[in-house]
């Protein structure tokens, strides 16, 4: 989501990454990356650069450190969703974004026993692989991929499970990748997502257009563009999904400046990829950019908050077996009966 403003601030870490990771050749368009069935993508608009967002997830494996309290919360909070199942999802898919902290987290929730994790990094695919063998789980057998959320390579109805914790938000054509995760899934299978809400990083959207238009007359695109609250519900029924179930929880986490906070995208991964973005922030653009941020949101300790909107989402592959809303007009009581016959009980 940010930022030009890495670029100008965080200047002085770059230069401690050391040597680049080689970086996996993205497959050319005419690929077999496709879900067998529909396969067709319902839009063709390019927002997000997803070469870069490869590489900056390339870059994230890299910059990494230990457990994320705010990725493990998002997790936690998906995962626990599978509690309310009665039945078992033996085989799994999980899909980018937070793979590694939904590997660790799973601890036999759904009773899942193959779990293929799949990511746009090659990078990131050697990370995992190397967390498997620091964290191995016997009761868990698990392989890797290196694919495209886009143009996804795995079987119809092959996976009982699909979970995806703060990726989706990255593609495309999010209607189009969720079709391919419905396709992918056994009948009766399940569906759950996280992605971040337009209300995230509302914050630093403020501080970067007062910067931009003090500084610079004017404000270009430095935060990328996410989904509404309103529009989960219409995306999961678009996407074919039966029973679908839509909420939201809000995080607030605290950085000692915006400089933290930016450092903190960078190593989830989360900086912006948009294809219509500006490649220069001035010097002193950026510095207003974090006085503003600092004076208008700044606590008394002098920490900074950064709210970050988390979408959770749910949906089922149709199955006969699954409750169905009985046809519009089969009612044999109308609202007003029973209010009256409510009423003349009271």
């Amino acid at each position: 989501m940010a930022l030009g403003l890495g670029r100008a601030l965080a200047r002085q870490w770059a230069r401690r990454l050391g040597p680049q990771p080689l970086l996996l050749p993205r497959p050319p368009p005419s690929a077999p990356f496709s879900t067998d069935g529909d396969g067709i993508q319902s839009s063709r608009v390019k927002i997000f650069d997803r070469d870069l967002k490869r590489k900056q997830r390339d870059r994230a494996a890299w910059l990494m450190g230990g457990k994320d309290d705010f990725v493990d919360a998002v997790a936690e909070n998906l995962l626990d969703r599978l509690e309310d199942c009665t039945k078992t999802f033996p085989t799994a898919l999980c899909l980018g974004g937070s793979s590694e902290a939904i590997r660790r987290l799973l601890r036999g929730h759904g009773g899942v026993e193959k779990l293929i994790m799949m990511d746009t990094s090659f990078d990131m695919v050697k990370r995992l692989k190397d967390s498997e063998k620091k964290f191995p789980n016997n009761n868990l057998e698990t392989f890797f991929v290196v694919g495209d959320e886009e143009f996804l390579p795995i079987k119809e109805s092959s996976v009982e499970l699909v979970i995806s914790c703060l990726g989706l938000h990255w593609t495309n054509d999010l209607p189009g990748a969720m079709i391919q995760c419905r396709l992918a899934l056994k009948p009766d299978g399940l569906f759950l997502a996280a992605i971040l809400g337009g209300e995230t990083l509302k914050e630093l959207r403020i501080a970067c257009t007062v910067a931009q238009m003090e500084r610079e007359g004017g404000i270009s695109p430095r935060l990328s563009p996410l989904a509404q609250v309103r529009d989960a519900g219409n995306l999961l029924t678009r996407a074919g999904f039966t029973l679908p179930g839509v909420d939201v929880d809000e995080y607030t986490v605290r950085y000692d400046s915006a400089l933290e906070l930016v450092e903190h995208l960078r190593a989830m991964g989360e900086t912006s990829a948009l294809l219509q973005r500006s490649t220069i922030l001035k010097r002193d653009t950026a510095l207003a950019t974090a006085a503003v941020y600092q004076s208008m949101f700044g606590a008394e300790d002098g920490s900074v908050p950064a709210t970050f909107q988390v979408i959770f989402m749910t949906g089922w592959r149709e199955h006969p077996s699954q409750k169905k809303a009985k046809m519009r007009g089969s009612a044999t009581a109308s609202f007003q009966d029973i209010q009256k016959h409510l009423g003349s009980n009271s």
